[in-house]
């Protein structure tokens, strides 16, 4: 039997000696968290999405002052937003009642808040500039070009698939190896389009169904959160297991009390997929802004990410008024197994989970 353990020989090119991959949560994951992981052995990931390009630039440089391993950069692909002002008008019109209940008014009009990386060139000039070792896609994949000068900067490229046609698109694009995201994932889903039928598959079956389709290496992402999840994934032929959740409550996080709160309490026992928050769909805690999205007589939400714009606005003026619950609480199925540690001893964990699964399997099968 081969030693799940350790590596393989994918992961083991950019000195990762343990199989797990720490997500790259935009507006979660830190400096800290992503150096935490990849000091232990993992892969350490920071989500840049949501970011300008000199804010990258900086993260990027907190972390490798943290940490002289191999992290992973984080960005979305999504189409760039055709305006629509009935869309947003009517939605904006209709969370004002919301907004109210916190004296505050909606914004006067919704603006697209996060520049595509389809159409960032300055994003590009800053990774080949930084070099990070790895870069990551979500929502899609940039062009060609863009995906030729990463490869010739030296810069490993991962992107996400939720199913076997998006991702046969990676793998004729030059990317070195596909996350499959599983519907248990919490968080956006990654749809290259949003439009497109969702085929809902879990974690174990895109896993399988991409390690037996491809040559490419396959990471698991969805539902894990321990190191039986990752043992499950790897005996599927992953080559990692990427964990987002399970390190959402480490404290070297960036979420809010009220997320922390949620997380940890008896809310995570209940998730579900929204779009109203952020105008794309994407798994949450249930909560207040995910229940108002559900409302008979909602009013579709406009496009991502300019309905985030309007959700961030309700988040801001609730929480102000001491009302966590319109916040963005990503979150997966088995949200309830998430634990509140710092992420190296988490990550420990994990890895002892791990082992001992491991070692059970070697008992069975000598």
């Amino acid at each position: 039997m081969s030693n799940p353990l350790k590596a393989g020989a994918f992961l083991e090119k950019l000195g990762i000696t343990v199989p797990i991959i720490q997500a790259p949560m935009a507006g979660v994951s830190t400096p800290a968290l992503a150096a935490a992981v990849s000091n232990a052995g993992g892969l350490g990931s920071l989500g840049v999405g949501a970011m300008k390009a000199e804010g990258a630039r900086k993260v990027i440089r907190d972390t490798k002052a943290l940490t002289g391993k191999a992290f992973n950069i984080n960005v979305f692909c999504h189409s760039p937003v055709v305006a629509n002002e009935a869309v947003e008008g009517a939605w904006l019109e209709w969370l004002a009642l919301e907004f109210a209940r916190f004296g505050a008014t909606p914004p006067a009009r919704l603006t697209e808040i996060y520049t595509s990386f389809v159409e960032d060139p300055a994003m590009l000039e800053v990774f080949l500039e930084e070099k990070p070792a790895v870069v990551s896609f979500h929502f899609g994949l940039p062009r060609p070009e863009t995906i030729a000068a990463l490869k010739d900067a030296g810069i490993t490229l991962l992107a996400s698939a939720t199913r076997v046609e998006e991702a046969e698109i990676i793998a004729g694009s030059g990317v070195d190896a596909i996350v499959a995201q599983g519907i248990e994932a919490g968080g956006h889903r990654g749809f290259f389009d949003p439009e497109a039928r969702d085929d809902g598959l879990g974690t174990f079956a895109l896993t399988r169904l991409l390690v037996k389709g491809f040559d490419l290496p396959v990471i698991a992402a969805g539902g894990i959160m321990d190191g039986a999840g990752v043992a499950a994934v790897l005996a599927l032929g992953a080559e990692a297991a990427q964990l987002g959740t399970a390190f959402v409550a480490c404290r070297e996080t960036s979420i809010d009390d009220g997320y922390r709160r949620a997380l940890l309490g008896e809310g995570a026992r209940h998730t579900t997929f929204t779009s109203a928050i952020s105008g794309r769909v994407a798994r949450s805690l249930v909560n207040r802004f995910t229940e108002l999205g559900r409302e008979a007589g909602a009013p579709g939400a406009p496009a991502y990410p300019v309905a985030y714009d309007a959700g961030k606005a309700l988040h801001a003026a609730a929480k102000a008024q001491g009302e966590f619950g319109y916040g963005a609480q990503w979150a997966g199925q088995a949200a309830a197994l998430a634990r509140s540690l710092p992420a190296a001893e988490l990550f420990a964990q994990l890895e002892a989970e791990l082992k001992a699964c491991v070692d059970g399997l070697r008992r069975l099968v000598p």
